[in-house]
């Protein structure tokens, strides 16, 4: 795949989940996960948007993990996760905590709470731009690690 077809993919799913967050259609956590889901072509129904709809607000508005990160997880199970019990999963271990490092050295923390401490109002602009930002931030990691994973191809 080509370089700029490898950016075009993961701009997009950039700018998808930054997309259903901005227009209120979906929650950080719903965003990353539909986005990814629809990328691989429904690798599962949408109504996989239900599992991701308790996480937003750091899981039920409890301020704790991250739901964009929690969205992120949950999309790298669609390629790394397994579906039997003690079934392989040599990749998850590894690429979920990639995910979860590479949250960490940009923002400093995956805690919603932590996360969102620098606005004094929650429902400002402001803070739901920063969280629109993480949740574009996360697809495009998870897009960007299908790609090098050979999980989407061209």
């Amino acid at each position: 795949m080509e370089i700029n077809e490898k950016n075009k993919l993961v701009k997009n799913a950039r700018e998808t989940a930054e997309g259903y967050f901005r227009r209120g259609e979906y929650f950080c956590s719903e965003a990353v996960l539909t986005t990814i889901n629809d990328a691989l072509g429904q690798e599962l129904p949408s109504e996989i948007v239900k599992m991701a709809s308790g996480f937003p607000i750091g899981i039920g508005k409890s301020g704790c993990l991250c739901g964009a990160v929690s969205g992120g997880v949950m999309s790298l199970g669609l390629a790394y996760g397994r579906t039997k019990p003690n079934g392989d999963m040599p990749k998850s271990f590894s690429n979920n905590a990639a995910l979860h490092d590479y949250i960490i050295e940009e923002y400093g923390s995956t805690c919603c709470r932590a996360l969102t401490s620098g606005f004094v109002e929650f429902d400002s602009p402001e803070r739901a731009e920063h969280c629109i930002q993480i949740t574009g931030e996360v697809a495009a990691w998870v897009m960007k690690n299908f790609i090098e994973n050979g999980v989407v191809e061209e």
